[in-house]
Formats: structure tokens, sequence, C-alpha cells
């Protein structure tokens, strides 16, 4: 029984911040990669930033620079901090969590992020 609750999500003005947070609920083991994606409106699901055991991350051209994941691996919880947020960011953004063999595939409900004036 795992469950990724997701929470920090909202509407901020152009230019604002925001911090998204997704704690991995239940019995869940060896967790390798946990991260962030997002889905516009009419648009492709795509990764936003991700990090692996070991320290490892990765992050869309969009947002590099602006965005930064980190995880508290005790407590089983990725968080993505933005800022200088653009309208372009505005979408639903899902976290998701994997282990390296490939035996688990979890995806949080969604946090809507919206950036308008």
């Amino acid at each position: 029984q795992v469950q990724l609750v997701e929470s920090g999500g909202g509407l901020v003005q152009p230019g604002g911040s925001l911090r998204l947070s997704c704690v991995a609920d239940g019995d869940i083991f060896s967790i390798y990669t946990m991260g962030w994606y997002r889905q516009a409106p009419g648009k492709q699901r795509e990764l936003v930033a991700i990090s692996g055991s070991g320290g490892w991350t990765n992050y869309a051209d969009s947002v590099k620079g602006r965005f930064t994941i980190s995880r508290d691996y005790a407590k089983k919880t990725v968080y993505l901090r933005m800022h200088n947020l653009k309208p372009e960011d505005t979408a639903v953004y899902y976290c998701n969590a994997r282990n390296y063999a490939g035996g688990y595939d979890y995806w949080g409900q969604g946090t809507q992020v919206t950036v308008s004036s």
C-alpha cells in the first residue's frame, strides 16, 4: 500500500516562488529516483526535474537555474523549489518514484500550479 502525497501547489504571480512537496507513504523500499513531471493544458507530460540515489539530478532546459529538486531520504520526501515562475510553468505537477530494477513506478495524483497576474 503506497501513496505519493503531493502538496504546495497554488496560484502565484509571475516572478514569484513556490515549493512543492511529495511524501511517499506506505511500505515502499529502495527508491532509486524521485522526480517531478508536469502537464500543461493541451500538451504532453514532460520531465521537470529528477533526483537519483547518489545525488545526481537532471532538469528540463526550461527550468534550469530557476528550479531546484532535493530529497529527504529518511522521510521519503522530494521537494521542488521553484523561483522566478513564469506563465509557461502553469501545469499540473506530478510526483514520481521508481526503483532501479523497475519493480515499481508510482505516481501522485497531481497538484495544480498556476502562474498568472
